[in-house]
């Protein structure tokens, strides 16, 4: 019973290992001609999504942060109620209505497929003679456990709008455990990175 209760052991820890909760940004840029850090007076958060659900549950998560970290922000659908892609004068007459003066555009660049690789390890069974010995090799071998699994790439880009120029830009990896943990944490992810560039600093 130990020698077969050994395997499914293996696969819970691998299975564990490999859905770990992560978010982590894997790259950042910042506009090397800022001279100062900006103070912005308000946030315009878009997240660029065909699934309206998940769109504006992002934005409200991400405003929410936002205004918790002492910013004025506000979500776009608030002002774009298409969820498509907009006209760009479309799109700025919403910033303008909103009185932002910056925005943080979310979009989704890819899905990666990666692999959890779980070294199981099967020890001999003690045994001797040919036959004991060929059924000792069984139960005792190598043999790798593959899990795959997938992690979610997307890039979060500060814009100036008043001077229309990119400020900074996160790159960030999600391996996915469900959408509400998600966003929590790539939110998260993005505004300490944010403060930590100190871009987050909001004139009231």
């Amino acid at each position: 019973m130990r020698l077969r209760a050994l395997p499914l052991a293996v696969l819970v820890l691998a299975l564990a290992a490999a859905g770990c909760a992560s978010t982590r940004v894997v790259h950042e840029w910042r506009n090397p001609d800022l001279t100062s850090p900006p103070r912005f007076k308000k946030f315009m958060v878009i997240g660029i999504s065909q699934q309206p659900g998940i769109r504006r549950s992002f934005e409200d998560a991400f405003v929410l942060r936002l205004q918790a970290a002492g910013a004025d922000a506000v979500p776009s659908y608030r002002f774009i109620a298409e969820d498509g892609p907009v006209a760009e004068t479309r799109l700025r007459e919403a910033v303008a209505q909103a009185g932002a003066d910056a925005t943080l555009v979310t979009r989704l660049l890819r899905v990666e497929q990666k692999y959890q690789v779980s070294p199981s390890y099967y020890p001999p069974g003690l045994g001797f003679g040919f036959y004991r010995g060929y059924m000792g090799a069984w139960s005792g071998y190598y043999e790798p456990q593959v899990y795959p699994y997938e992690v979610y790439v997307s890039e979060t880009s500060l814009y100036d709008t008043a001077k229309n120029e990119l400020v900074w830009s996160g790159t960030v990896e999600t391996t996915p455990t469900g959408v509400s943990k998600d966003i929590a944490r790539y939110v998260d992810a993005v505004i300490e990175a944010l403060q930590k560039q100190n871009l987050l600093a909001a004139v009231r």
